[in-house]
C-alpha cells in the first residue's frame, strides 16, 4: 500500500501546543513539540502558533530534525471582510509557505464561525450561509486559488466543525460550485465524524479533490455528549472529543484503501487537539504512527 514514496506522514502540533486554547500546552517549547514528532517517526508538521515565522530560522530548526513544513492554517473571512483584506492577508501567508516548501494551503472560512466561542452550543448555533454570502464565498476562494497558483501551490478546502461548511451536503455544494483547478478539498475524518457523516462516502465522492488529509479519530461518547450537554466547540476539544488514529471509533483501514486505490498523492497530517495534560502528546503520537504503520504500511 501506498508504494513509491506518494505519501508523506505529519503530525500537527496542535497536540503540544493548541492555537485556539493557548493555555493548553502552554509550558511545552517549541523545540519539544518537533524533537518529539521526530522522535516519534513523523517527517512533517504544520505551523503552530509557537513556531518561527523567519523562515531561516524554521527551517533550521526542522532540518536538524529530518522534518518538513506540511501547510499552515489560513482563516478566510470572504464572507464578513472585504476581499482585498484577505487577500492581502493570504498572500504573506502564501509567501511565507512557499518558501517553506510547502506545496498546498489550508484554507477555512471564519465568517459567522463558532469553532472559537467557548459558551456558544456547536450543534444548536451552527451557522448556516445565506446564499449571498455562498456567491462571496465561492468567488473569493477562486481568487485565493488563483493567488496561490501564482506560486505553483493549491488550496485545500479544510470543511470544520463551527463553521458554514461543516456538514456532506455543504461539502457537497462547495465542490459543486467550485473551479476543480482552483479549489481542492481538504479530507478531515474526525470532523466528519464528529458532524455525524459518513467519512468514507464524502471519501468516495471527492476523491479527485482530495489533495490533503488531516487523520483524526474521535471518541464517540465524548461527542454524543457534546450533543447532549449542548457544548461548544471548544469545550468538546476540553472534554477529550478528538484522538489519534487508533484511539478512537474510527476504521482507517478502508480510509487508506480507498486512498491507495486512487493514487493519493501527498501529505496524510495527524491532528488531535487534545489536553497535553490528559493525554501525553508524544505519548500519543507514537501511538498514532504505530497504528498507521499495522493499517496502511507506511
Amino acid at each position: 500500500m501506498f508504494e513509491n514514496n506518494r505519501v508523506k506522514l505529519g503530525i500537527a502540533p496542535i497536540g503540544w501546543t493548541n492555537d485556539d486554547l493557548p493555555e493548553l500546552g502552554g509550558e511545552i517549547t517549541f523545540e519539544q513539540c518537533i524533537s518529539e514528532m521526530a522522535l516519534s517517526g513523523f517527517t512533517g508538521s504544520e505551523v503552530g502558533n509557537k513556531y518561527p515565522r523567519d523562515p531561516e530560522v524554521l527551517k533550521k530548526a526542522l532540518h536538524l530534525r529530518g522534518l518538513e513544513i506540511a501547510s499552515a492554517w489560513f482563516s478566510a473571512f470572504l464572507t464578513s471582510r472585504p476581499l482585498e483584506e484577505n487577500i492581502a492577508a493570504f498572500k504573506g501567508h502564501r509567501d511565507f509557505l512557499h518558501e517553506m516548501g510547502a506545496k498546498v494551503i489550508v484554507v477555512s472560512e471564519q465568517g459567522n464561525s463558532i469553532q472559537g466561542q467557548m459558551e456558544t452550543p456547536l450543534f444548536e448555533q451552527k451557522p448556516v450561509f445565506t446564499e449571498s454570502e455562498w456567491e462571496l464565498l465561492v468567488a473569493g476562494l477562486h481568487r485565493l486559488g488563483d493567488i496561490a497558483a501564482e506560486k505553483g501551490m493549491k488550496i485545500v478546502y479544510h470543511h470544520h466543525m463551527g463553521t458554514g461548511v461543516q456538514t456532506t451536503d455543504e461539502i457537497d455544494r462547495l465542490m459543486a460550485e467550485t473551479d476543480p483547478g482552483k479549489v481542492s478539498l481538504l479530507y478531515d475524518t474526525g470532523h466528519l465524524v464528529f458532524s455525524g457523516e459518513d467519512p468514507i462516502h464524502v471519501l468516495k465522492k471527492h476523491m479527485d479533490r482530495i489533495h490533503h488529509v488531516h487523520l483524526k479519530d474521535v471518541r464517540m461518547e465524548t461527542a454524543y455528549a457534546v450533543r447532549e450537554q449542548k457544548m461548544s466547540f471548544l469545550q468538546a476539544v476540553k472534554n477529550g472529543v478528538f484522538t489519534v488514529p487508533g484511539d478512537g471509533v474510527i476504521d482507517f483501514k478502508p480510509v487508506f484503501e480507498e486512498l491507495d486505490k486512487a493514487g493519493y498523492n501527498g501529505w496524510f497530517v495527524v491532528e488531535a487537539e487534545q489536553d497535553p495534560s490528559m493525554a501525553n502528546p508524544f505519548e500519543y503520537a507514537v501511538k498514532a504512527r504505530r497504528y498507521i504503520k499495522e493499517q496502511s504500511g507506511l
